[in-house]
């Protein structure tokens, strides 16, 4: 059962939306299926894997806006992981066809209202912000027609022989103690080195590079990085949050970096479906958190450009 919040006004609006959002993420993990970790390749979805982007802006969408756009490219069926709003692709000399269906996004963010700054100023006390939650309306441009090229083009994947290559000049680049020995992959908090088997251990050495990211998207958090909370011991709910956050960094990653790993970490399903069956903003949070390690980590590639659009980006609201 989620924790439900009050809900009056926005709040009622925000609380409905996480349970909106939620209750998919459940149902999808409760049928054996990993949302954040699509069949791309295969017959299942046409789209080639990369980060859902807003096509008149070219800016990524980022956090739960990815699952929510992943999973509608799935599901229907769309060509391409390039969006748009109604008015955005008018403004481009375009329009969505009649009869097409939109895909909610969010955007989250606090604002402090102006009788709160004059009481704070008064009383001396902290300034109190007040969380808000907008949805957005984007269509993907395989909805849309009489759109330029530019525009309507989806961008090709990268070419699969400079997937390896980026990749260890990307761990190279982070600076962190990054370790291939062993038979097991880990991050270890307390002397902050990641270490993972060697490519040739894996069956398919494809999905080493997601071992890897996924063991760096934990490292992200150290102390003297994004300074995430690692207290929670195996088995605990802080764990399993910890695990969830990198397992989707390691997914925005991969699709960032044209990686199309097979393998699927599904070893955590049971105890990420107990955490968000407890909390309905959880899996916002912790997508929001990826998006976090996963710039943070691509952004030491050179020439690297992060960050989201407005429509597409979202912080963590209380």
């Amino acid at each position: 059962m989620s924790k439900r919040h009050p809900r009056t006004g926005a709040g009622q609006n925000r609380a409905g939306l996480y349970d909106e959002i939620t209750d998919k993420i459940i149902a999808e993990l409760e049928a054996g299926r990993v949302p954040w970790v699509q069949p791309w390749g295969t017959a299942a979805a046409e789209a080639p894997l990369a980060m859902p982007n807003n096509a008149a802006t070219k800016r990524r969408y980022s956090g739960i806006n990815v699952l929510i756009l992943w999973g509608a490219v799935i599901e229907r069926g769309f060509a391409g992981q390039s969006w748009l709003t109604f008015r955005q692709a008018l403004s481009h000399g375009g329009h969505v066809r009649k009869g097409e269906r939109g895909t909610t996004v969010v955007y989250a963010d606090r604002f402090v209202p102006n009788d709160e700054k004059r009481r704070a100023k008064e009383t001396g006390e902290e300034v109190l912000a007040i969380p808000f939650l907008k949805r957005f309306t984007v269509f993907n441009a395989d909805q849309c027609d009489g759109l330029p090229a530019e525009i309507a083009t989806t961008a090709a994947p990268r070419p699969q022989g400079l997937i390896e290559p980026a990749v260890e000049a990307l761990i190279k680049a982070t600076g962190i103690d990054f370790r291939i020995s062993g038979d097991r992959a880990f991050y270890a908090p307390a002397e902050d080195y990641v270490q993972v088997p060697p490519p040739q251990a894996y069956f398919e050495p494809i999905n080493w590079h997601r071992t890897a990211l996924h063991e760096l998207g934990h490292a992200s958090g150290h102390s003297s990085r994004l300074n995430r909370d690692f207290s929670g011991s195996f088995g605990t709910k802080k764990y399993a949050f910890e695990e969830l956050i990198a397992e989707l960094s390691a997914a925005f990653s991969c699709a960032s970096l044209g990686i199309v790993p097979t393998v699927r970490h599904a070893d955590y399903i049971a105890s990420w479906l107990e955490v968000l069956r407890e909390d309905n903003r959880a899996i916002v949070r912790a997508a929001s958190q990826a998006s976090k390690a996963a710039d943070y980590i691509l952004g030491f590639l050179p020439g690297a450009v992060v960050g989201a659009t407005a429509e597409g980006a979202e912080t963590e609201a209380a």
